[in-house]
């Protein structure tokens, strides 16, 4: 993971207690826990689940307070935790698809989420049922008209600040922020009031993975009990809520959550990676958009023109130059080489490419293109699919924006071999107009107009 969050947060002295020790119950008593827990599920009429950094552990994102936390090795003067991969590399956990299903099957009405990792957006959970407490460093928003812009690179900024990008409305074009929080940032009013309404309506809080030390986000789940609701904490470590949840679970969030979705009889649906958008552009000089984080190289070749020679890019932004003569068709071919990480190692997308020859332009639904690529890629052992999601010719141009599925990560729930989250949480507070403190107060949310999905462009001229 990059650790840039933790580098750029502004140095506290008091981050709570770090380092406790983990705490790993006998597997029988787990899995009797995990049984009551299934019955509290499906008893349940409004759940709502509380997460921290240890349900991201697992995806390769250190954590803070566990032993090998960010903030536990800082206290001891041994720096920043090694990572296993970049941020934007990390994939959605087990856990992570498992609220998906949840949410699918009626279970889960809201998550609140005090972590900025965007694995709950990546895993395909509504946005309209989950409240950021502390931010994304994925997402940017526009202060003006509040739209939201999800990237695939992490934002350069914390702490509210400008970025480098505007909005795209033409109405508008105020300039980004940063939506993660520093220390002394209040938490985002629209986010708390939509999380404490659902506390508050909440006959079950489950909290996975967080260490629940930082106000007043974790006083958000005792608000269920006092009308009434229970409280269910899953974290390796002890935590200052234990003596007022009706369950406490020692073990694996992984492994736990993994057990209740199979006393349930619900699956746990693959994580399927995807570019939303993928932009080719055709002029007298061929350019490609290619805003993948996954994609390791390109190769461009002409294989019915020995005179203009391929060539493979191992650098973003991609660049290539070659002239054509506008008045002869040819044939260009690019094969996408995508990182380890990926279970297809590549993919090739065909071009004819002809200036005299004038080709339609479209808009295919998108929602269900990606659907098809989706289906296509659980039916498939390799992966790799792409269609054309539009295309627009101008004269002597041509551009299309593909959609291409690039990776699927199946979970078994029956695999005693779960990773185990290192340690313990990705928690920070804050107050009503309030900053994060080591234990507080209450809290409130709501959410932004509008979500837009958009991936940073990033030119490949051929």
């Amino acid at each position: 993971m990059s650790l840039g969050y933790a580098e750029k947060l502004s140095y506290r002295e008091d981050v709570g207690t770090v380092g406790m020790p983990e705490i790993f119950e006998t597997p029988e008593l787990v899995q009797n826990k995990i049984e009551e827990l299934a019955a509290m599920v499906q008893k349940s009429k409004h759940l709502v689940v509380f997460t921290g950094a240890g349900i991201s552990t697992s995806s390769g994102i250190p954590d803070f307070r566990g032993p090998m936390g960010v903030w536990t090795l800082q206290r001891a003067g041994k720096g920043i935790p090694n990572a296993s991969l970049p941020f934007h590399h990390a994939v959605p956990s087990l856990t992570h698809m498992a609220l998906v299903e949840l949410e699918r099957a009626g279970f889960l009405k809201f998550v609140i989420s005090q972590n900025v990792d965007s694995l709950h957006l990546r895993s395909g959970f509504p946005r309209e049922k989950l409240a950021e407490l502390h931010g994304n460093s994925f997402k940017e928003i526009c202060p003006c008209c509040k739209t939201e812009y999800l990237r695939d690179f992490e934002i350069e900024t914390i702490g509210l600040k400008d970025t480098p990008r505007r909005c795209s409305d033409k109405n508008c074009g105020a300039r980004l922020k940063d939506t993660v929080l520093d220390w002394d940032d209040a938490l985002p009013p629209e986010e708390m009031n939509l999380a404490t309404e659902h506390c508050r309506s909440a006959d079950l809080v489950l909290c996975l993975g967080t260490s629940l030390q930082i106000t007043p986000a974790c006083n958000m789940p005792l608000m269920s009990i006092k009308n009434g609701g229970r409280v269910a904490i899953v974290n390796l470590q002890a935590t200052p809520k234990d003596k007022k949840a009706s369950l406490v679970i020692h073990g694996l969030v992984d492994k736990v959550i993994a057990g209740v979705m199979s006393k349930l009889s619900l699956r746990i649906p693959p994580y399927i990676q995807k570019c939303v958008r993928w932009t080719l552009r055709v002029t007298s000089i061929h350019g490609l958009r290619a805003p993948l984080p996954f994609l390791q190289s390109v190769k461009v070749s002409f294989p019915e023109r020995p005179d203009l020679k391929s060539v493979v890019l191992k650098e973003q932004p991609f660049s290539l130059q070659r002239e054509t003569s506008m008045n002869k068709p040819f044939f260009m071919l690019l094969t996408l080489n995508f990182s380890d990480g990926c279970s297809c190692l590549s993919s090739s997308i065909g071009w004819p490419v002809d200036f005299q020859k004038r080709k339609d332009s479209f808009v295919r639904d998108r929602a269900l293109v990606l659907r098809e690529l989706y289906s296509a890629a659980q039916r498939e052992s390799c992966i790799g699919q792409q269609e054309i999601l539009e295309r627009e010719n101008l004269p002597r141009a041509e551009t299309s924006i593909h959609g291409i599925v690039t990776n699927i990560v199946r979970y078994d729930t029956e695999d005693e071999k779960l990773a185990p989250p290192k340690n313990d949480l990705m928690n920070h507070s804050r107050s009503n107009p309030a900053k994060r403190h080591v234990e507080g107060t209450d809290c409130h949310s709501s959410l932004p107009k509008k979500l837009k999905y958009f991936l940073k462009d990033k030119k490949l001229n051929c």
